[in-house]
């Protein structure tokens, strides 16, 4: 077997007895706690115990028991309170660690292009029996196939699948106590073979309430409530619940795309003992041999490089000896060594926890090999005297060892038995070591997304804990923040420079840099403004030429370019600071190239990033950006036409231009000849233009008039008469130059409404773009009729976010991707602003894409903070110290037939009650969406079904779909009453048709 076919372990999630996350596992398992626990009075009352059976011999209160097993982050997941009541808790925690999983290897399934299979298993369901048994009293309306969807293992991966959008195969794995490392061999080899591009595997067992269990001499069950596995005193083991879930991916792809490699799977082994053995339940010593030396050859390792064996261990007195003796065997195949491979079981701390047995031993291994150093099996003193260990490979390990290699890397072997015979066996190795990450950026954007505003708080609050840590590479923070979390309702984010700034913005010690969004129900349109000559200046988006790959290389496109139409390499003219460059740039011929090769490259790199505008508006020069990126023009035609009219332009004679505060109109009245309206930016807005004394002498009569102008930096009066020498010159240039039809909508200058396809291909449009008046507030006009859209001004300064606002006011979110010249924000520090607010606004954002070969790794961040309420059948109520539900999850009144002749407010109450009555809720308010609240297509039906009964009337199930809140439902509800009447004649007992 070669690396190409190791399988990395990339993500990691998991709640075991005593342990409500990995970090609190593997702390415990380290200081050797045992995490089984007696049950409480109120506990064993719970569970229908009497307190006092504690008194009897043979009944032993003890269980590895999974605190907040029936709490359940609902609402995240999109359930209704009724819809979470039903469904296993097994079910739903495994769900949550599928999330957690993702998350720690910092994958939003969401963003990943691949396929993302799913396999793993959980216990049966007592669940389900209690449902029917307790639900026929409580629960109203119970439906068999929904309770089968809420409750059959079949569905515990499909149910990941569907929530988080999977594509990859999902696979429910049933091979009793061994289905979760199964499991992660079928995920492995799903990986192998292509089916998938990442693999969720794991397991899930649960049972509701904690009861403890009945001891029998000769039984499996421990009569002591410990587990004393490969110890003389072994006399059985403890039931316990736990959860867990990894994240696989094959090697070579982990490494090549920056992921954190917990450690790797070398190889695994399924099989089953045959009949071999004394009977179904027994295992057997061939049949385990057999597959320890497949593992061994198919890692193609020999036994003495493995240093540890996690074994299945339940402390059995015949169990334990067959599974020392089988891997003796295995091993000496090949080696005679003694001693030198410590063993243990994490059933010694935790219990046996079935279906999940197998992945709670392959994670328990797995931060072994990360901290390199094997945790004591507890309750070990004297072997069983069934075990020759003195003569085989192995030691029971009884502290907390270092575990040290031996010239290789640290390997270990993870063993898990299946009732029935089905074993298997996998083999690990510690990940390969590391490179760092060699970027060092001068701003980072910190994205945070939750479901709720104190999910959100919580998480800001523990992403500032943990960047207070030292060491922390806020480079791959912010990476794995971007590309590794869900994008949900409610949006945050900041940029900082370093930890330390990080952490006071996120705490607010700094005011003003946490941005807080909830994204609109509805996408907002994106509309791209490009700015006109007068925006560009020395070293504009110099950090993003320097730190941002997909900008960089579209600069050194254009940059190449225009070498042959400039003379010169725009990079180094940006790059100084003098002033004889800063005059070179003030020249028409050289800015507006330089503009177009700025803005162009922004707007290819937010394109890049998904980023992609419903609309475009340039002002002047930036409507050719606008027409090149809409296709009209190729890059290298556009950039040859921009360099001939930044010529033409400079080469005519020089002039004036003055801006105005007045409206088009009251301007117009008072504008002598020989000037021209160069521009309508906005409602009092204007420039003019034309000769120097001609401008003088207006400026001088508006001075008297009070009107307030400034004169604006340029060396000509461009769009007057002035121009046009240059326009019909230009007209010619175009004619000569390949057009095509616009394959993207832009808004023209020269009229402010949306370009044609003739205006666009006809090079008198071009002619007169050039000398006509800018009609960009009319532009801004047009893009308003969008609907509430995002300006994003792409290009250097904030001119045009400056107009927008003062034009649009609350009707737009307009938003600058560089500083304005002679500030001291890092350009860098304001595009990622502003990719921050078009993110908090709702746009997606390919966040990997403005990353090169010098990407960020992933990292560990700390995960959602699941927000768990109470969803549990009645009888179980309280059964775990979880939040109570705000809508309590018992029966909802069922809603009696009455007459329909009732006024429209009483039967929008009584359909609110029936919108609660399906989703667990006590009533529905009257604008709550059915499906956002959770329903769906199976609860619409049992909707149908109440207003049927309740109103003594045929609803078209489409109703629900059609009119998905209490009020429309209600409204339309009314409306299909009065007709049946006048149908049935009034008849109260009538049908409709």
């Amino acid at each position: 077997m070669t690396s190409e076919t190791h399988i990395a372990v990339i993500g990691m999630a998991g709640r075991f007895p005593g342990a409500a996350d990995l970090e609190q596992f593997w702390a415990n398992l380290a200081g050797g706690v045992e995490s089984l626990r007696r049950l409480t009075d109120d506990e064993l009352r719970r569970a229908g115990e009497d307190p006092a059976r504690r008194n009897d011999p043979g009944y032993i209160p003890v269980q590895g028991v999974l605190d907040e097993a029936t709490g359940f982050d609902a609402k995240l997941f999109g359930y209704s309170p009724r819809e979470a009541m039903l469904i296993d808790p097994q079910q739903r925690v495994f769900l949550e660690c599928a999330w957690h999983a993702l998350e720690d290897a910092g994958y939003d399934p969401q963003g990943y292009p691949g396929d993302i299979g799913v396999y793993g298993g959980c216990s049966p369901s007592t669940y389900a029996y209690q449902v029917w048994l307790d639900g026929k009293e409580t629960v109203s309306s119970l439906d068999e196939y929904q309770v089968t969807i809420a409750t059959a293992p079949d569905h515990l991966t499909s149910r990941v699948s569907y929530k988080l959008g999977l594509t990859g195969p999902s696979v429910a794995v049933m091979t009793t106590c061994s289905t979760s490392l199964v499991a992660i061999h079928q995920a492995a080899q799903s990986l192998l073979g292509g089916e998938c591009g990442i693999a969720l595997a794991g397991g899930a067992s649960v049972g509701v309430p904690a009861r403890g269990y009945l001891y029998r001499e000769g039984g499996t069950l421990s009569p002591d409530g410990h587990v004393r596995t490969f110890d003389a005193a072994a006399a059985g083991m403890v039931g316990a619940d736990g959860v867990g879930v990894v994240v696989l991916k094959r090697l070579d792809e982990a490494l090549a795309d920056g992921d954190r490699v917990r450690a790797v799977l070398i190889s695994s082994a399924v099989g089953n003992l045959g009949a071999e053995r004394a009977g179904y339940t027994a295992p057997s010593v061939v049949g385990q041999t057999r597959l320890i030396r497949s593992a061994l050859r198919l890692a193609e390792v020999e036994p003495d490089t493995i240093s540890y064996i996690e074994a299945h261990g339940t402390g059995t007195r015949v169990g334990d000896p067959i599974e020392l003796a089988a891997l003796t065997r295995a091993f000496r195949a090949s080696t005679d060594k003694v001693g030198f491979c410590a063993v243990g079981s994490v059933k010694t701390n935790i219990g046996h926890t079935d279906a999940a047995a197998g992945v709670a031993s392959f994670i328990k291994t797995v931060l072994a090999l990360e901290h390199r150093q094997i945790p004591p099996s507890l309750h070990f003193t004297t072997g069983n005297p069934e075990i020759d260990f003195d003569n085989s490979p192995f030691f029971v390990n009884t502290e907390l060892r270092e575990w040290q290699g031996e010239g290789g890397p640290l390997r270990a072997g993870v063993s898990s038995f299946g009732l029935g015979g089905t074993n298997a066996h996998a083999i690990l190795q510690e990940a390969p070591p590391r490179p760092t990450a060699p970027v060092a950026r001068s701003a980072r954007l910190l994205t945070l997304s939750a479901a709720t505003g104190s999910a959100l708080d919580a998480m800001t609050a523990n992403l500032a804990e943990h960047l207070s840590a030292p060491g922390v590479d806020l480079d791959s923070v912010a990476y794995t923040l971007q590309t590794g979390r869900q994008s949900l309702t409610l949006r945050r984010y900041a940029v900082c420079t370093d930890p330390a700034d990080a952490v006071a913005v996120l705490t607010g010690a700094v005011d003003g840099r946490l941005a807080t969004a909830t994204r609109p129900a509805s996408k907002r349109p994106l509309v791209f403004l490009f700015p006109g000559q007068g925006a560009q200046h020395l070293g504009m988006a110099r950090s993003l030429y320097d730190q941002v790959a997909p900008f960089r290389s579209a600069v050194d496109e254009c940059a190449e370019l225009l070498v042959e139409h400039l003379g010169l390499d725009l990079r180094q003219l940006l790059r100084r600071s003098d002033d004889a460059a800063a005059e070179q740039l003030t020249r028409t011929a050289i800015a507006q190239p330089a503009l177009f090769t700025i803005e162009y490259a922004l707007a290819r790199t937010l394109i890049g990033a998904g980023v992609v505008p419903s609309a475009m508006l340039g002002h002047s020069v930036g409507e050719l950006v606008a027409a090149c990126l809409a296709g009209v023009f190729t890059l290298p035609d556009a950039l040859h036409l921009v360099a001939r009219r930044g010529r033409l332009m400079q080469d005519q004679p020089g002039g004036a231009m003055l801006a105005v505060s007045l409206a088009e109109p009251d301007l117009a009245r008072l504008l002598p000849a020989g000037l021209a309206v160069a521009a309508v930016n906005g409602a009092d807005r204007c420039v003019v233009s034309g000769p120097h004394d001609a401008v003088d002498a207006f400026a001088a009569l508006l001075a008297t008039l009070a009107v307030p102008t400034t004169r604006l930096r340029t060396s000509h009066a461009f769009h007057s008469a002035l121009m046009d020498p240059a326009g019909g010159e230009f007209a010619a240039a175009v004619g000569r130059t390949p057009r095509q039809p616009p394959s993207a909508r832009y808004m023209s200058n020269v009229t402010g409404d949306w370009i044609t396809a003739e205006q666009a291909v006809d090079p008198g449009y071009w002619a007169d773009h050039l000398r006509s008046t800018v009609r960009f507030g009319d532009g801004l006009t047009t893009a308003a009729g969008l609907g509430a859209p995002i300006l994003l001004e792409v290009g250097p300064g904030q001119s045009l976010t400056g107009l927008a606002r003062r034009q649009l006011g609350a009707d737009c979110t307009a938003v600058a991707t560089l500083p304005r010249a002679g500030r001291a924000d890092d350009d860098l520090a304001t595009f990622l602003a502003a990719l921050g607010q078009v993110w908090a606004s709702g746009c997606a954002v390919d966040w990997a894409a403005l990353h090169d070969d010098r990407t960020p790794v992933r990292v560990p961040v700390p995960l959602y903070p699941f927000e768990r309420v109470e969803h549990v059948l009645p009888i179980y109520a309280a059964a775990a110290p979880v939040r109570p539900a705000a809508a309590a999850a018992a029966a909802v009144e069922p809603v009696r037939p009455t007459g329909r002749d009732e006024p429209a407010g009483t039967v929008q109450e009584r359909v609110s009650r029936l919108f609660g009555a399906v989703l667990g809720m006590e009533t529905v308010a009257g604008d709550a969406d059915f499906f956002e609240l959770g329903g769906d297509s199976l609860t619409a039906t049992q909707l149908i079904s109440r207003t049927r009964d309740a109103f003594s009337v045929a609803v078209p199930l489409d109703s629900v779909f059609d009119h998905p809140t209490p009020g429309e439902f209600a409204e339309a509800l009314a409306e299909l009453l009065v007709r049946t009447d006048a149908v049935t004649g009034g008849d109260k007992e009538g049908r409709a048709s």
